[in-house]
């Protein structure tokens, strides 16, 4: 029993490792530029699917391009679409990208067909760890590892850079960063793009762990909003916190009452919100209030 326990709990926090990504790529949308950016799920998608087809054509280490060029499409999109958005209704933002969502979607499955497609990991990746009574991959202890190393350079630029601190000041008073002369529109388009590249990048973790298909994104969009919601707004740490609890009851919930599995996270995020309507860190925000 015991050996279970522990055993459900890393591949627990292997799948909130890729929860943690998908919601702090949406929280740094939500927060900074105060953008539902329901097609946030579609980028999760296209970083599965290009890392494919990269890998396919130039091999593994050529992977490390889908992110980025799902930040690009990420930035192109703010560019022509979501930047029209910024002082509409938060109901428009919500719609506009939903449609972008099902544009993207639609573009997936004219381009790779409908049926999902295996993708294995690397050889190099093959194999098992055994520590004590915990059977692991050896890919799945290198998603915690990427998605730690990701987290934590994302904190140090957030934290550290001038551009992170033009970030942060920007979501908060966007109005006086433009009276000190920074470009505040072309700032967002990089925060956009920010945001879908490590959405890309989960895509690209979690392609080998997840059957490939055009409608991964529902499996991604949905916990990432309820990590958003139980972490709370525009917290990162909030979001790491919470991805890591609800990966950690998903998997528990899968092995010992499966039935139950796919609405334990909402029922968690129900009873969370009923005790912290801000979420386990959440700040006041007044440009939501």
């Amino acid at each position: 029993m015991l050996d279970i326990l522990l055993s459900q709990t890393v591949s627990g926090l292997v799948l909130g490792g890729l929860y943690v990504l998908i919601a702090i790529g949406l929280s740094i949308i939500f927060g900074l530029l105060g953008i539902v950016n329901f097609a946030h799920g579609a980028f999760f998608t296209l970083g599965a699917y290009l890392a494919l087809t990269l890998v396919g054509h130039f091999g593994w280490p050529a992977v490390v391009l889908a992110p980025v060029i799902v930040g690009g499409m990420g930035m192109v999109a703010e560019r022509l679409l979501i930047r029209r958005l910024y002082d509409k209704e938060p109901l428009i933002s919500l719609i506009v990208t939903f449609a972008l969502a099902l544009l993207i979607e639609a573009s997936v499955r004219l381009i790779y067909g409908g049926i999902g497609q295996p993708f294995s990991p690397p050889p190099f990746l093959s194999g098992f760890q055994v520590w004590g009574p915990i059977l692991i991959t050896n890919y799945r202890v290198a998603v915690l590892a990427a998605t730690a190393a990701v987290l934590v350079l994302l904190w140090l630029f957030l934290e550290k850079t001038r551009f992170g601190r033009i970030l942060r000041a920007g979501s908060r008073d966007p109005e006086m960063v433009g009276l000190l002369g920074i470009n505040l529109p072309q700032v967002l388009t990089w925060v956009f793009g920010l945001g879908c590249a490590i959405s890309g990048l989960a895509g690209l973790l979690a392609a080998p762990l997840w059957t490939v298909t055009p409608a991964m994104a529902t499996n991604a969009i949905m916990p990432a909003f309820v990590v958003v919601a139980i972490g709370g707004l525009g917290s990162f740490a909030g979001a790491v916190i919470a991805g890591l609890l609800v990966g950690v009851v998903v998997a528990l919930t899968i092995q010992f009452w499966p039935e139950a599995s796919g609405g334990v996270m909402y029922l968690f995020m129900a009873l969370m919100l009923l005790l912290r309507p801000r979420g386990l860190l959440g700040e006041r925000w007044e440009r939501f209030e």
